[in-house]
């Protein structure tokens, strides 16, 4: 799949759908690519605020977007605006995003800062006319969060977030899939992200520390509930097409106690009003399991993350093999052990199936923002992504805020949306 110049058309093709219809019900975003072809001569002229790594990295793809032009960098930190400079170095360059946001050749901006940082930025680029993309989490607060989108309905200006995941090829094609009952009804999800690390950054002089390694400490972040429970919390609500009732969890400090105020382990469980659980776990000293969310229905299972997906009946062995195994059965049970213990219920050995016949070489952030640059240009607000971004950052801000309570939590109605013309991740919410 090419990551510029994308062809609607060619996309439902490459995700192997029959017809836009299934699609376009499971992932009304990519309605975004409708006018593509009319759009060939356009320009989205971008302002970056905050070009640290994350930003640089979105950067990239900006520049293989013919359409798009970065005309302005801010920052506050001269290291990541010389970088970035070597990427666009006719850019502007400016210290104060305010003067940023006075440049009138700025369409729309970027915002890629600390978490903490995300609402007044946003809310002061609504106010200055500029379209917007941010990155999740959206808001340090749910308060952030509502006032976020309750400005982005006021102002009917384009509001993208980082959820790249909503334009992953493997996603798209799994949801539509479950959404279709393939996998039967959904009964559980479960969803890990972990790594082994202390997830510090370099800091040049210690002063800078907290500036630098904010991701650590809670007056700037959440930690793992908003850099990576975020993305694994919408797939849940995706599948499930409705928002959990309720969360609780636990997190705590236990390898890296190097003066970090964030958890590095967090366990939450959201519970859905039919008593479905989803639940979300993250350690960063190890490892081995990685990152995956794993959907579980009463036919089949769904590992997006891998491509794959796996139904609970597979083929019998072939004939040889499966009279072996009958005979070791048959030997086994006529020796006495205490219950059953001997044969545990182990995963089956099934290998499953590609989702799409082969694993994408993109993981949807490609298409996210020129998704983003097609919005800006046509001036057309795709359904359902602000939404998606919206709870997706609630749902995981409510997990942190339960850790820290320890107590159950309820997600609470007056942040539950209520718009027009939208079919709602909650039902409830309409």
């Amino acid at each position: 799949m090419k990551d510029t110049n994308i062809n609607r058309r060619e996309f439902l093709k490459n995700i192997g759908m029959l017809g836009a219809g299934a699609l376009m019900a499971a992932s009304p975003w990519l309605s975004a690519f409708s006018e593509v072809k009319h759009t060939q001569k356009e320009k989205c002229r971008l302002g970056i605020i905050g070009p640290g790594s994350r930003g640089r990295f979105l950067m990239e793809f900006l520049l293989q977007n013919e359409k798009a032009e970065i005309v302005a960098l801010c920052d506050i930190y001269q290291p990541s605006i010389d970088k970035a400079l070597e990427l666009v170095p006719n850019a502007k360059v400016y210290t104060d995003y305010r003067r940023l946001l006075e440049n009138s050749e700025v369409d729309a901006v970027l915002v890629t800062t600390p978490l903490d940082t995300h609402c007044q930025i946003v809310l002061d680029a609504f106010d200055a006319g500029k379209q917007v993309f941010c990155e999740k989490t959206i808001g340090f607060t749910m308060e952030e969060c509502y006032r976020i989108y309750q400005k982005h309905i006021q102002t009917g200006l384009i509001f993208f977030t980082g959820q790249q995941r909503l334009f992953d090829p493997r996603y798209i094609k799994a949801m539509e899939m479950i959404h279709a009952g393939m996998f039967g009804q959904i009964a559980a999800i479960h969803t890990f992200w972990n790594r082994n690390g202390d997830w510090r950054r370099k800091v040049p002089r210690p002063e800078l520390e907290r500036q630098i390694n904010w991701r650590l400490y809670r007056e700037h972040s959440k930690g793992l509930m908003t850099e990576l429970a975020c993305h694994q919390l919408q797939i849940g609500s995706w599948a499930l097409r409705k928002l959990p009732e309720k969360v609780m969890g636990h997190g705590a400090i236990t390898y890296w106690k190097d003066g970090r105020e964030v958890y590095d382990n967090v366990s939450t469980i959201y519970t859905f009003d039919d008593g479905v659980k989803m639940t979300f776990n993250s350690v960063i000293s190890n490892k081995f399991y990685g990152l995956e969310e794993q959907i579980l229905g009463s036919k089949g299972t769904v590992e997006p993350e891998k491509g794959r997906y796996y139904f609970e009946t597979i083929k019998p062995a072939p004939g040889f093999l499966q009279m072996i195994n009958e005979w070791e059965q048959s030997l086994f049970e006529t020796i006495p052990f205490a219950g059953t213990s001997w044969a545990p219920e182990t995963a089956a050995e099934n290998k499953g199936e590609l989702i799409l016949g082969e694993i994408p070489k993109t993981d949807g952030t490609s298409l996210l923002i020129d998704a983003f640059v097609e919005a800006v240009i046509t001036g057309k607000q795709p359904p359902r992504i602000a939404e998606e971004g919206y709870y997706a950052s609630m749902l995981c801000l409510l997990g942190d805020e339960a850790m820290q309570q320890e107590r159950t939590l309820y997600f609470p109605d007056e942040f539950k949306l209520n718009y027009l013309n939208h079919t709602a991740t909650n039902s409830a919410t309409v």
